[in-house]
């Protein structure tokens, strides 16, 4: 017998929690994004006029790292209240703080305008992406995980990840188009505005679908069962995370690591290293990023059902060793100045990168009880972005910087590689878990789960 939050839900009902998971998380993701690449390109010359184009550029990263400093507090505070009050509520704020923030960069004056104020809006502004960014990732992923079918939750979960390469293709793509369209002091001039003023019109979108959807089955049924226990006193969720879970927590950071530092060195380091030390214009370098994250878009869901056959674990495992194997190979191919080379670059390394980030919702989503599971979900998930996404573009600069080679970037991406591989390596299969059980922990999760499957009772 299925349990009603177990049991798989209508089709077409999940395609629409599906749908407004991933164009939330693309819009979200196209704002970050779209930072990025706008660091990379002008905001060195807008907000940091008077710097060194190279250390221009590390200022603008450095504003860049910021938003992921505000992730785990994000994290934090949308996660204990996405535990006790539900997902959805907490997806639409984060849409509009997001949304809110991009669209407030496109309207913000120039350092030549209003002088060192306008870096410290942009941080301020930026500060405020990077909180709406660390709630709505653990939100996105469970809404969809806990609505879908148990035995394709890898496939189902890992829709909202497409949200990331959905989004760096609209951002990538608008740039591009942009670029193509005007000339260099046209578009430092007001067409870099216009793709953060867009934003607008997408959050309006975004909010019509997420606001149809419903709660939750998962998140409902263990808030009743809480209401029927009202005289025991509930744990907050970051308390019962860092009780029950703290290893779990551990194991997402440390598989964090590599996805996330190999992600942002590929897609916006590289707008660096391929305008200066391959010396190629940034159009190209643009079209490499959009072409690849269309492939990136499209192999996910493909990985993501792979890991529902074999298990999380060995599909992320691939993924990392293939990235770390691939780093001298992808800057050796940029360095060749060939577009052709630069395109098959880009778009290996964010296939294998995909191998990691698409079982990776339903991985760290499997590893956490209800109650806690925004919490653990997304502190693992965000804490790990500031030591890994955080400083990479920066650290990477540096690096090219101070030895003029790529041989130390390589070698950094692999250090964080192996790191992921230690800590998937020691963590526990979770493919099988049924997320409706109140364990604390996916052991304790399968050694409850033997029995019912011995006597055909096992939920699905």
């Amino acid at each position: 017998m299925s349990s009603p939050a177990s049991a798989p839900p209508a089709p077409n009902n999940l395609k629409r929690i599906v749908a407004a998971s991933l164009i939330g998380t693309t819009i979200e993701w196209y704002d970050f994004f779209l930072y990025g690449s706008a660091a990379a390109l002008v905001f060195n010359k807008l907000f940091f006029p008077d710097s060194d184009p190279l250390v221009g550029t590390l200022l603008s990263f450095l504003t860049y790292a910021v938003g992921f400093a505000a992730r785990p507090l994000g994290a934090l505070v949308f996660g204990h209240y996405g535990d006790r009050l539900g997902r959805k509520k907490l997806l639409v704020l984060s849409l509009l703080m997001m949304g809110g923030a991009t669209f407030a960069i496109g309207l913000l004056p120039t350092h030549a305008t209003i002088g060192t104020a306008a870096p410290v809006l942009l941080t301020v502004l930026r500060l405020v992406q990077g909180f709406a960014l660390g709630g709505e990732w653990g939100g996105a992923v469970l809404l969809v995980s806990e609505h879908g079918d148990a035995r394709r939750r890898g496939f189902w979960a890992s829709w909202p990840q497409t949200g990331a390469p959905a989004g760096q293709l609209l951002a990538t793509g608008v740039l591009s188009l942009l670029t193509a369209l005007l000339s260099d002091s046209a578009f430092n001039s007001w067409g870099w505005r216009i793709p953060f003023l867009l934003s607008g019109v997408l959050v309006m979108v975004g909010l019509w679908i997420r606001l149809s959807v419903d709660e939750s089955p998962v998140f409902k049924q263990a808030l009743a069962q809480a209401e029927t226990r009202k005289a025991e006193a509930e744990p907050m969720p970051l308390v019962a995370v860092l009780r029950h879970h703290w290893r779990d927590v551990l194991i997402a950071m440390g598989a964090r690591m590599a996805e996330n530092i190999s992600y942002y060195v590929i897609t916006a380091f590289i707008l660096v290293y391929a305008t200066t030390a391959a010396d190629l214009s940034k159009q190209p370098a643009l079209n490499a990023v959009l072409i690849a994250s269309a492939v990136h878009f499209a192999v996910i869901p493909a990985w993501g059902a792979l890991s529902d056959r074999i298990g999380r674990r060995p599909v992320y495992l691939l993924g990392a060793a293939g990235v770390g194997l691939w780093m001298f190979p992808f800057f050796m191919l940029i360095d060749s100045g060939d577009f052709g080379s630069l395109l098959l670059a880009v778009t290996v390394g964010l296939v294998l990168h995909g191998a990691m980030y698409a079982p990776q919702a339903a991985f760290f989503s499997e590893m956490f009880a209800t109650r806690m599971r925004y919490s653990g979900a997304s502190i693992g998930a965000q804490f790990a972005s500031v030591a890994a996404g955080a400083p990479a573009p920066l650290i990477a600069t540096a690096l090219l910087s101070e030895y003029d080679s790529s041989t130390p970037i390589s070698l950094y991406v692999i250090a964080s590689v192996l790191l992921t591989l230690v800590a998937v390596g020691v963590a526990k299969e979770t493919r099988h878990r049924d997320l409706a059980e109140p364990m604390a922990s996916p052991g304790e999760a399968e050694e409850a789960s033997a029995a019912p499957r011995k006597q055909g009772a096992r939920s699905v």
